[in-house]
């Protein structure tokens, strides 16, 4: 064998490697993020069985509610790359760790204080906005018991982050399942009023989520204390004691990131908007494209947090080859899965359309054929959204947040929204001119994420590598 056919033997091992590495850490993150998805899919179903007027309730309150939720969620993310590069540079860290999960915590009361001072006055925020003073009266109450699964879902994210960089993250999916069992239980128990319980309706449905959150944190806790691979890092010891430095460095990390899924989340909040004003049939078609788009994106940001992981620990080690292995290795898992689903949806539309509406019926004709029309664009949609997704996480590996958090407001509302509105409302492209808008913006994104990718080597974090 000649000294060329080993050294091309050797890389083809370690690409191997690379795969099944990220492929047994990314699968237990995309299924807690199916789990997740499904808590919702569960609040919308049995509230959609006490009416209309309950269902339109719920989807006010739960549009006020995810947006400073997924702000905060990003501010927890901050945890994984600082402490995956750490377990790349020293692999039985304990302390560097252990600081990282108890300033994350901290963290995680910091931004719930004022979401629930927020969420508190939903009400009157809501009519503020112009909406019925009897749905805002409801979504109101919603929030008032929703809002206290808020800080628990903070802290099941800083330890599921933990046991994610030690790349275990298997406890998490089992305890995200078990939360979507409670969250049922619940919900069919106090919306309903079985068991002996009161009928409570949409606060019930609420209280079921708090009391699902709580039990995921709860079940974490129990996991990072009676696991023997995660005790003897003690994680709780000494909570109180303040890590000022390190509570600046999540900050300074977590606020770009906490940005730019905030950036992404109120453009499609915008979208929902404007397709409420082109029409209820466009708003309709919207709601069944983007829960299918939804769906099939949870695996490549399962994708996109095993590439931060996998990204984070080759830093750590100084390996700028471990990290290209890394970052191209996911890449091409989320760009390839989202390929085949853009091909699933130009090809299979009714199909896909059939689990959510009666593709039959002449009542829903409308809605079929706008969907249909939207789904070919949400095809090459879901290419972009993958790139763009994945491409974050790889970035995100080298601690790199604060220029992609401007890209996304760069191609979200700098350009995606404007031109959604200008296909619209001017050109008359009406609901097809929003998705384009939206495809339009992820792509820039996309494309400026993977430039920045490919320029890594003069990026802070490379040229900080000794």
């Amino acid at each position: 064998m000649t000294a060329i056919e080993a050294d091309a033997q050797a890389s083809g091992k370690l690409w191997r490697e690379e795969i099944r590495a990220t492929l047994a850490l990314a699968w237990p993150l995309v299924l807690t993020n199916l789990a997740q998805t499904a808590m919702t899919a569960t609040d919308v179903m049995i509230l959609g069985r006490v009416g209309p007027s309950t269902l339109a309730a719920s989807a006010l309150g739960a549009n006020l509610y995810f947006a400073p939720l997924i702000f905060g969620l990003g501010l927890m993310l901050a945890t994984v790359p600082m402490m995956a590069r750490e377990v790349g540079r020293r692999r039985n860290s304990v302390r560097d760790l252990r600081r990282t999960v108890r300033q994350g915590l901290w963290v995680a009361v910091l931004v719930a204080l004022p979401i629930w001072a927020l969420l508190w006055n939903g009400e009157h925020i809501l009519l503020a906005m112009g909406q019925e003073p009897a749905l805002a009266a409801d979504a109101g109450h919603y929030l008032r018991t929703l809002q206290w699964g808020l800080l628990p879902f903070f802290f099941y994210v800083v330890l599921r982050s933990f046991i994610a960089s030690l790349e275990r993250p298997g406890w998490a999916t089992v305890v995200a399942f078990i939360g979507v069992i409670i969250n049922l239980v619940g919900n069919l128990v106090l919306v309903f009023g079985h068991l002996g319980f009161p009928e409570m309706g949409i606060v019930g449905s609420g209280l079921a989520t708090s009391i699902a959150n709580f039990s995921m944190f709860i079940g974490m806790i129990l996991v990072v204390t009676l696991d023997r691979r995660f005790r003897r890092y003690r994680l709780f010891g000494r909570f109180w004691r303040a890590d000022w430095q390190r509570l600046r460095q999540l900050l300074w990390l977590g606020l770009p990131i906490a940005a730019m899924m905030a950036f992404e989340t109120t453009l499609f909040n915008a979208a929902a908007l404007m397709m409420g004003l082109i029409g209820a049939s466009s708003l309709a078609a919207y709601a069944v494209v983007i829960q299918l788009c939804s769906v099939s994106f949870m695996i490549p940001l399962g994708i996109n947090q095993a590439a931060t992981v996998r990204v984070g620990i080759a830093y750590g080690s100084h390996n700028p080859e471990a990290i290209a292995r890394a970052g191209w290795t996911s890449y091409a898992m989320g760009v390839g899965f989202m390929a085949l689903s853009a091909l699933v949806m130009m090809t299979l539309p009714r199909l896909l359309l059939s689990a959510f509406i009666d593709v039959d019926s002449p009542a829903n004709a409308e809605v079929v054929m706008l969907a249909t029309g939207f789904l070919a664009v949400a095809a090459l949609f879901q290419i972009v959204d993958g790139a763009q997704a994945v491409s974050a996480g790889m970035l995100r590996g080298l601690q790199d947040t604060t220029i992609p958090m401007i890209y996304a407001a760069l191609g979200y509302w700098g350009i995606g929204l404007p031109l959604g509105v200008a296909l619209a409302f001017h050109f008359g492209f009406d609901g097809v001119g929003v998705w384009i808008g939206l495809c339009a913006g992820l792509a820039v994104v996309a494309v400026l994420l993977l430039a920045r990718w490919l320029r890594r080597r003069h990026l802070p974090a490379f040229r900080a590598m000794p």
